[in-house]
């Protein structure tokens, strides 16, 4: 059996920087700063994503414990509108998505999951932006469920084993993602990891981060479900 757990953004979908505007309006209202400039969002946890901006502003970890929760739930309000307001550039689908998670979800030999840095319900939000059924996912693990995101690899594997009423080795996992975080995250349980560059790195950074396999896309359903089901 094989856990293939899924990225969300950059290797499902592009939201065309919904979530980042999001984040900053949310960002400018609590502490009138979107955050250092030029900061990088791929392959982080929302929460850390707040975090890094606050500590810009100035605020110490306490101050940004405090306002975290506020932070977040206007983001998640921010993040609906965004989805919503861009009819010239509404969110998509990557090339082979829809026929690869309809791929996993007809083997009997894969579970399919979540693996990403998205609040749980930012990424349900964008999944139904895209016409995803979350409900579909069989497992996950999510910004919400930690701040850091190594640590996410670890809470999907064992909620894949509850789920399976069995346990979970870390090789059973397949982590298919879009950045070096995605990678690093998978290889912290000794998961097989699949990089895409459908996002913002390069085929050969994601091969220099350590990932077994690297794909430009997931438009060719065979070789990617070969990918997930071998080793």
């Amino acid at each position: 059996m094989k856990v293939a757990l899924f990225d969300i953004d950059g290797t499902i979908l592009v939201a065309h920087g919904a979530g980042r505007r999001a984040m900053e309006r949310a960002l400018l209202a609590a502490v009138g700063t979107t955050g250092p400039g030029g900061q990088h969002y791929a392959g982080k946890t929302d929460p850390q994503i707040a975090r890094e901006a606050m500590r810009h502003a100035g605020l110490t970890d306490t101050e940004i414990d405090a306002r975290m929760a506020t932070v977040l739930a206007d983001y998640l309000g921010h993040l609906e509108a965004e989805l919503a307001a861009r009819s010239d550039e509404p969110p998509a689908l990557l090339p082979g998505i829809v026929a690869l998670l309809d791929a996993c979800e007809a083997h009997d030999g894969v579970v399919l999951g979540l693996l990403t840095g998205n609040l749980v319900v930012g990424a349900e939000r964008k999944l139904r932006a895209v016409g995803v059924d979350p409900g579909r996912f069989e497992v996950g693990a999510f910004g919400s469920d930690h701040e850091d995101r190594p640590a996410l690899a670890a809470i999907a594997r064992e909620r894949a084993a509850a789920y399976l009423e069995r346990p979970v080795p870390g090789e059973a996992c397949v982590v298919i993602g879009d950045t070096p975080a995605d990678v690093a995250c998978g290889l912290a349980i000794g998961a097989r990891t699949i990089a895409v560059a459908t996002g913002t790195f390069s085929a050969v950074a994601l091969r220099d981060a350590g990932a077994h396999l690297v794909f430009d896309h997931l438009a060719d359903t065979a070789a990617a479900m070969d990918a997930i089901l071998r080793g």
